[in-house]
């Protein structure tokens, strides 16, 4: 009889984990974002927007007046109305959805599959033209105050571009850290000059050549007041950047989120309204060379340092609120990619974590918009608010839909908020696409419409490939037949060296047969490989093939089709060297992937590589 003792086993300690990639995927809630990191990183686009929102409401007005300058305030009343509806409206949607994709998101689950494509798609223009937008309006605010660069905008905007990109490559947690510096000082900037502005009676200064009397064209009325409204209402575009994001956020995702939605949709309303109180109060109008919000500025603070700080902060906030794309886009299309309707690869996350082709792609396009605009803002401004006002208007009527599905508590209070805003939404949409069609809205009838195709295309694709290979059903068991050929093993050989030795070794663990093959491109050199051969005798038979082309490619294809037509399973194994470092990589022969992809693009055998590494 054999007895078993058991001893007490010592507590051992956890050895780390070598691997420093391991370790940061173990720990990736480091690299998202905290409520005040998000409010930097996906924040900048709608707080900027008081840049040239109130200037867009004053430039509708002038139209009647100097003085109809005095409804300014009224219309950003009315537009921070509906910012406070957008506000609650998109904290439910975090709730709802906190996996992001925004709009996207309700419409595919409350309206359907075309809402839902047309809600995409119109997100995708916006993401890319804000950062085009966002990066022209910066270059031409510096172009402003140093004249000198005003020939080399595209060259900033392009660099510009390029900043962003690396930084949201590393991760957009480390991107927050970055914008948090210029996100601080813009709110503080501009926030100084409500405070000062409001305190004083008279403006200190006054910049800018005088334009001359302004002759009325129009007068106020419903209609003016209404393109005034929609005109501001591009001071909203971004506040759904952040329930697009969700993801980006740490632990607990939702409640960070929602925190970051309210403040900023209290700093956006707080500048928007103070900016528009000093308008009023200085009667502010437009001038020529330079911004209203520089005009603000210099009535606050005169023309000492800090209006230099403040043109400044102004300037390097709209270059980085492109930032606002790179947290919502990627999150997008990775969304888009697991309902198969773009790419897959746009679903690959690194090990930070980020969507790096998301970022990629988001880069490629808006660089293509700033070429073809020459970084010129005002041949962007027409499309730019269209698209995310349609986005505002599907998110609204989903939730409608939502909440009347749900019937939970407080439903028809829910309900009637977000139909309200959806009105004001759509009614904004319209006229702004009425109002800029001439002027390049036009465009959104193509851009939107080829998008949609685009998804829907990709997304008949993926099913029409699930159905070829059966996905989600189990398949039948292959039937083996009792006289069937074993599998034919094919060793491409050039040279006797330890690399075909290799090459065989692995040939014979596999249950076929083994055979080993040269084209016969040069008649001397496969005389002396045959001879070799023979002397070597590994015990496979070397079989010459005749190559009347001269080329490795054709004949190796030949020979395997040959063997393939039969029902014959056939593998191919290609042995290739790889060296230790890159520059010695371009000195060797790339045979083995261009033979590779040959036999896989052309004939039906099973390709096996082998990597012969080098020390």
């Amino acid at each position: 009889m054999v007895s078993v003792v058991e001893t007490p086993t010592s507590p051992t300690r956890e050895l780390p984990i070598a691997d420093r990639r391991v370790r940061r995927m173990q720990r990736g809630d480091k690299y998202r974002l905290t409520a005040i990191g998000g409010l930097a990183a996906l924040s900048l686009d709608a707080l900027t927007s008081v840049a040239y929102g109130p200037e867009a409401i004053v430039l509708v007005l002038v139209a009647a007046g100097a003085a109809a300058v005095s409804w300014t305030l009224p219309v950003t009343l009315a537009i921070a109305a509906l910012l406070l509806v957008l506000v609650l409206s998109y904290r439910q949607v975090i709730a709802v959805h906190p996996d992001g994709g925004g709009s996207y998101a309700v419409a595919k689950k409350d309206l359907g599959r075309g809402a839902s494509l047309l809600a995409a798609a119109s997100l995708v223009v916006d993401y890319v033209l804000t950062v085009a937008v966002s990066l022209a309006a910066g270059a031409a605010s510096l172009a402003s105050a140093f004249p000198v660069l005003a020939d080399h905008l595209l060259v900033m905007t392009l660099s510009g571009l390029a900043v962003l990109t690396v930084i949201n490559l590393i991760g957009v947690a480390e991107s927050a850290k970055v914008l948090m510096g210029p996100t601080l000082l813009f709110i503080v900037s501009i926030l100084a000059m409500i405070v000062v502005g409001l305190f004083r009676a008279t403006p200190v200064a006054v910049i800018g050549t005088d334009l001359g009397p302004i002759v009325p064209v129009d007068t106020v009325g419903i209609l003016l007041l209404l393109k005034a409204f929609s005109a501001g209402c591009s001071a909203l575009t971004g506040v759904e950047a952040i329930a697009n994001a969700v993801p980006s956020f740490r632990t607990p995702a939702v409640r960070r989120a929602q925190h970051t939605e309210v403040a900023l949709g209290v700093l956006l309303c707080t500048m928007l309204l103070g900016s528009a109180l000093l308008i009023g109060r200085y009667h502010a109008v437009p001038r020529g060379g330079v911004t209203l919000l520089a005009q603000l500025s210099a009535a606050a603070f005169g023309t000492g340092w800090p209006f230099y700080v403040t043109s400044l902060a102004v300037t390097l906030a709209l270059c980085l609120a492109a930032n606002t794309s790179f947290g919502g886009l990627p999150v997008l299309l990775s969304l888009l990619a697991k309902d198969h309707r773009v790419a897959h690869l746009f679903a690959l996350r690194s090990e930070r974590p980020v969507f790096r082709y998301g970022v990629a792609a988001l880069a490629i396009l808006a660089a293509t918009v700033l070429l073809i605009v020459h970084a010129e803002t005002q041949r962007l401004l027409p499309v730019f608010a269209v698209g995310v006002f349609i986005g505002f208007t599907i998110s609204q009527t989903g939730l409608v839909r939502h909440w009347r599905t749900q019937h939970g508590p407080g439903w028809i209070p829910r309900a009637m908020l977000n139909g309200f805003g959806a009105l004001l939404t759509a009614v904004a949409a319209v006229v702004l696409l009425i109002e800029k069609f001439r002027e390049g809205a036009w465009l959104l009838l193509i851009i939107v419409p080829a998008l949609i195709t685009l998804f829907a295309r990709t997304e008949n694709y993926y099913r029409s490939v699930a159905d070829q290979l059966s996905l989600g059903r189990i398949p039948t068991l292959p039937s083996q037949s009792p006289d069937q050929e074993p599998m034919l093993i094919v060793v491409p050989v050039v040279a006797v060296s330890e690399v075909t030795a290799r090459a065989l070794r692995i040939a014979h663990a596999f249950d076929g047969e083994v055979v080993a093959v040269a084209a016969e491109i040069d008649a001397a050199a496969t005389r002396r490989l045959s001879k070799q051969w023979k002397q070597w005798d590994p015990g496979v038979p070397l079989t010459v093939l005749p190559s009347p082309h001269r080329s490795l490619i054709t004949t190796l294809v030949g020979y395997v089709r040959t063997r393939t037509r039969t029902g014959r399973q056939v593998t191919v194994l290609l042995a290739q060297v790889e060296a230790t470092r890159w520059y010695h990589r371009l000195l060797h022969n790339p045979r083995g992937p261009v033979l590779a992809a040959a036999l896989r693009a052309r004939t039906d055998a099973v390709i096996a590589s082998l990597a012969v590494r080098l020390d």
